[in-house]
């Protein structure tokens, strides 16, 4: 038989090296995205590639019982499997399935209300990268006993560079550490530079790492695969469509109603008990009799394909080797959000191709969704499994996905699983007390009474500064969150205090035009009366300003208050919870100082997808990042108010949340530096740029102008500038690589760093910048290919006395 890698291996000279069995499980096909060229074709994970159900389920459960035998049987009892989504949501249920007695839960791309995020992390190369945690029991990840937390089997379809599991890893050790991880996967395709990044985890954490696969190798690529690989794409495009892109008309399927039993969960997506599957394999016999009786009997089946819908694989996979246990022909595979290349040659993995739109009202969207190896496959029936929340007129409309199977196979059958609603389970079910009022100066910070009010705690009397050196070793080793401590303030030199002052002068006017502007867009497209809501603390400045804008230019005295976001905890629920107690959600517009890649962004996002009624969309300052479409500009300069701490900002720190010192209850907390007072410019900074506006209004209103006929959609160039930069230094972790002028600021103020990217010429708005490497003893490295003025890398696996990728010790503060 032709190897399904042949027809991509000879055009682009990707080469699988490796174990004999590599060819028998993998195939290669081109997939429609510009950060990675190639795709790992999986033939036995039930997801491209329709395949028996028993070998799908089969590879999975012989997995699981490595994994048993590797722990032995307490450890077992005491693990916990976390799955991937989309691709390998059901080949974790069904390592869990071979552990027997292992709870299960998968990542999911699918927000709840009802539920909290235990976590997140980003997939970068994936087509969709962002992963929610949300277990409907808050313990999941606690699970061990009196012995503490027992070991974690983390579950892909492949192990290529390790990014994705590394960056899982280190959120859940912070969250909750445990001394014992196993990797799982299909097939282990690491370089060795990347196995050894696993290593270097290990050795920081002090946790073992097991890794668990069928196979094992390397894909060989040559330097420029990717734009070859885009240009193929485009190639094919231009000379033929797609195979079988047909537009059907509407068509009733066979509706089947499966008995599925009350209350069991459809899948993993907020944790799957070995009760549930108990429950679940006692029921499968008179599901698969019932869909067998709603076809007609074994005789007029024929060849049947049981086709599952993205995340939900493990519920249609049983169904499907019930049914082949009772005789049918079946093979099973998935539908995806991954976008692919189809070429119709037998040496490559994806013949064939339907596309039609999303039905399940997905949280980041519409967009297209796909079929593969469906069409063409002799299929005589095919029974689309989806879950109630996918069961919408989209799915049944034309050219929606039950119409383009019609035109792939004689018969089309549907059933529907009911989707999950969990209940979120706390230790205390109490209705939630009353929320204090906001904070006000002079009380809590040097601004105006009503210039805004803190939605935050007070823990002034609390002793939460550590060094830099010892926090950035905390984090980095998993021991702390971040958000836990803060840094010792820095208290800049004359020299930097006269850099700060020039360059408010000469900026003055030009952050006068960006505040007129965002907010004029502001109240044209978002609310007439709208209440800010800066992300303390680098939004407050730019909260209070443009609060000033519209009391200066209309006469409009808007509500500001000030909020805690933290990167992999979320918002803070309880201030989101008093603004919905005195304001509209709708009026509500959530404010901040610049956008770098996009993390907070994504978290806000992320964040609100449980408190329906607010808009995510945040409104920036400065935009480089080109994350969000309501901004004062795009460019990437001094903001003055970047170059300094608390003095800047009101004399409040950062926010800190952390389990000892904020409650259920409670807001997130934050410090007053009273102490700090005589080096207060807050009041100064917010007057230099209020002396400017009349002086910037004709500007403001042409900008408004054009940015009204604009196309200011998201690109998210950021994004993908920063994915590069990680890999091309080396890091391997994005939140280590910090864009534009004001992250990096912070970087050389709050965190370890390593070097500063410059863009070559970059001037005036780089002077605090080089001041500051400088004093901290940190390279600047001059680039003539960045998308931002500057670039800070932090430290990466930063412990004192290390060095980093390229062999040079940092510079202590």
């Amino acid at each position: 038989m032709v190897w399904t890698g042949t027809w991509v291996s000879d055009r682009l000279g990707i080469e699988l090296a490796g174990d004999d069995e590599l060819r028998g499980l993998l195939g290669l096909a081109l997939r429609r995205n510009p950060k990675r060229a190639h795709l790992l074709v999986s033939g036995v994970l039930g997801k491209h590639v329709p395949q028996l159900p028993s070998v799908v389920h089969g590879h999975g459960v012989t997995l699981g019982r490595r994994v048993r035998a590797l722990l032995g049987p307490e450890e077992a009892a005491r693990a916990v499997v976390l799955g991937y989504a989309e691709t390998a949501t059901a080949l974790g249920h069904a390592v869990a399935d071979g552990l027997e007695t292992a709870p299960y839960l998968h990542s999911t791309r699918r927000p709840v209300a009802s539920v909290p995020s235990a976590g997140g992390f980003e997939e970068s190369h994936s087509h969709a990268t962002s992963h929610l945690l949300l277990p409907e029991d808050p313990a999941f990840f606690d699970r061990g006993g009196e012995a503490g937390r027992g070991p974690l089997v983390l579950v892909d379809d492949e192990f290529s560079t390790g990014n994705t599991v590394l960056n899982t890893l280190r959120d859940l050790h912070a969250r909750h550490p445990r001394d014992h991880y196993v990797i799982v996967a299909l097939v282990d395709m690491r370089a060795p530079g990347d196995a050894g990044r696993l290593a270097a985890f290990a050795e920081e954490t002090g946790a073992r790492v097991d890794v668990v696969a069928h196979a094992r190798g390397t894909v060989r690529l040559p330097e420029d695969v990717l734009a070859r690989g885009l240009r193929l794409v485009e190639e094919q495009d231009g000379r033929t469509a797609d195979p079988l892109v047909p537009c059907a008309p509407a068509v009733a399927p066979v509706r089947l109603e499966l008995g599925w039993p009350a209350g069991l969960p459809d899948g993993g997506r907020h944790g799957f008990t070995p009760d549930h599957r108990a429950r679940l394999r006692e029921a499968l016999p008179a599901m698969a009799a019932r869909i067998v009786d709603g076809l007609g009997g074994p005789e007029q089946t024929g060849r049947v394909l049981v086709l599952g819908f993205e995340e939900l694989m493990y519920a249609p996979l049983v169904l499907a080797r019930a049914l082949e246990e009772a005789g049918l022909d079946v093979r099973f595979s998935t539908t995806t959000r991954s976008p692919v290349l189809a070429v119709d040659d037998p040496g490559y993995a994806i013949r064939t191709r339907l596309a039609f739109p999303a039905h399940d009202d997905p949280a980041d969207g519409p967009g297209e969704r796909y079929a593969y190896n469906v069409a063409g496959g002799g299929f005589d029936t095919v029974l689309a499994v989806v879950d109630s929340a996918a069961d919408t007129p989209a799915l049944h409309a034309p050219g929606g996905l039950l119409a383009q199977l019609a035109t792939a196979a004689p018969r089309v059958a549907l059933a529907v699983v009911p989707a999950h609603t969990p209940v979120p389970r706390t230790p205390d079910r109490q209705e939630p007390p009353v929320l204090p009022a906001p904070l006000r100066g002079p009380d809590f910070s040097s601004y105006e009474p009503d210039d805004v009010g803190w939605l935050l705690q007070d823990l002034s009397a609390v002793r939460l500064e550590a060094p830099v050196e010892e926090r950035e070793e905390a984090v980095q080793r998993g021991g702390a969150h971040y958000a836990e401590s803060l840094p010792v303030e820095y208290q800049p030199t004359e020299e930097y205090q006269e850099l700060y002052r020039d360059a408010l002068a000469g900026s003055a006017a030009r952050i006068a035009r960006a505040v007129g502007t965002v907010t004029e867009l502001v109240l044209a497209e978002r609310s007439p009366r709208p209440v800010l809501v800066s992300l303390a603390r680098a939004g407050t400045p730019v909260g209070v300003l443009m609060r000033r804008w519209a009391r200066h230019r209309h006469g409009t005295e808007l509500p500001h208050y000030a909020v805690s976001i933290v990167r992999g905890r979320g918002i803070d629920a309880n201030a989101l919870r008093w603004l919905a107690a005195h304001h509209d959600p709708a009026d509500v517009v959530f404010v901040d100082g610049w956008t770098g890649k996009g993390a907070i962004t994504r978290e806000l996002a992320d964040a609100l997808a449980g408190f329906p009624g607010f808009d995510p969309e945040i409104a920036v300052l400065a935009d480089p990042g080109s994350c969000v479409r309501t901004y004062g500009t795009r460019e990437d300069f001094l903001i003055p108010s970047a170059c300094l701490n608390s003095t800047v900002s009101g004399l409040i720190s950062r926010t800190v949340l952390r389990d000892d010192l904020v409650g259920p209850h409670d807001y997130h907390g934050a410090k007053f530096y009273r102490e700090l007072s005589g080096s207060d410019v807050s009041r100064d900074f917010v007057a230099a740029v209020e002396a400017r506006f009349d002086e910037v209004a004709d500007a403001v209103d042409q900008q408004v102008k054009e940015a009204a006929s604009a196309d200011r959609a998201p690109t998210w160039e950021g994004w993908a500038a920063v994915e590069r930069i990680s890999e091309e230094q080396g890091i391997h972790d994005v939140n280590l690589v910090k864009p534009g002028v004001g992250e990096t600021t912070r970087v050389l103020l709050r965190r370890v760093p390593w070097k500063i990217l410059a863009r070559r010429g970059a001037g005036a708005d780089l002077a605090h910048i080089r001041l500051l490497a400088e004093q901290r003893g940190v390279p600047v490295e001059e680039r003539d290919d960045l998308p931002y003025t500057c670039v800070g890398l932090i430290h990466p696996r930063y412990t004192r006395g290390a060095t980093g990728a390229d062999g040079k010790a940092v510079g202590s503060a």
